[in-house]
């Protein structure tokens, strides 16, 4: 079966920029190694098969982002507006493009009492958005929050597809058209606490070692491509006795 050198290349070229997309998410996932209820990311490669013209077909790389929704260790702050969800379910936040999800629970009281992530979007309860109108904040491990011993809210707690839950920035994720969300049924809120990002460095600075490793081989097949092309070029025309 013969190969023509331009599809070695064109696979080796597919191969680098794929290698680059999962560089860009190891030094995402490093980047946000402190950020809390950060959810890491990984990349898989799949192999597909594609119309490269009307007279042929080819297989063509491609590769899918996946995040990890795997819990991040919870440590404790002691902070009374810091709440961390110890298991399964997501907080619900309103932003201008409509409720969010996030694992992120260092919230603040702003000006207004009403309480909001650190990006400034107000959190949901129940009964809406969560406004503290008084001095002290409790919460109970099933969510209610009570100001001052009366009990005036309770934070939604929900969960979803994984699958359905994409990334959308600032620590949230929405829910894809047609998905559905739950209330989630196996959680406890932990006030004064904070899940940390479930980052783990020493696998993502493994992971960028393995990256180099795999980047510079595709780099030595484009180099023995580009070589076989020139012997080609040079013996054209040439005549042997």
């Amino acid at each position: 079966m013969f190969i023509h050198n331009r599809l070695g290349l064109l696979e080796s070229v597919e191969t680098l920029l794929n290698q680059e997309q999962r560089l860009n998410q190891v030094t995402n996932n490093l980047a946000n190694v402190d950020t809390p209820g950060f959810k890491k990311e990984t990349v898989t490669f799949d192999e597909m098969l594609y119309q490269a013209n009307r007279y042929r077909q080819r297989v063509g790389k491609g590769l899918r982002i996946n995040t990890v929704h795997q819990q991040g260790t919870v440590q404790k702050t002691d902070t009374p507006f810091d709440l961390a969800i110890s298991g399964e379910g997501f907080f619900r936040v309103q932003t201008p493009n409509g409720d969010r999800y996030t694992r992120a629970g260092n919230f603040q009281r702003n000006n207004e009492g009403v309480l909001v992530t650190a990006n400034g979007y107000p959190v949901l309860g129940e009964g809406g958005i969560i406004t503290i109108t008084g001095n002290k904040m409790d919460v109970s491990r099933d969510g209610r929050l009570y100001v001052d011993g009366v009990q005036v809210n309770r934070l939604t707690v929900v969960t979803a597809d994984p699958q359905a839950l994409k990334k959308e920035g600032e620590n949230l994720f929405r829910l894809e058209d047609g998905a559905a969300e739950e209330a989630s049924p196996n959680f406890q809120i932990l006030q004064g606490h904070l899940e940390k990002s479930n980052v783990n460095t020493v696998t993502e600075m493994t992971e960028m070692i393995d990256l180099y490793r795999a980047y510079e081989g595709q780099q030595k097949m484009i180099r023995a491509v580009d070589d076989l092309d020139d012997l080609a070029v040079r013996r054209v025309g040439s005549l042997t006795g």
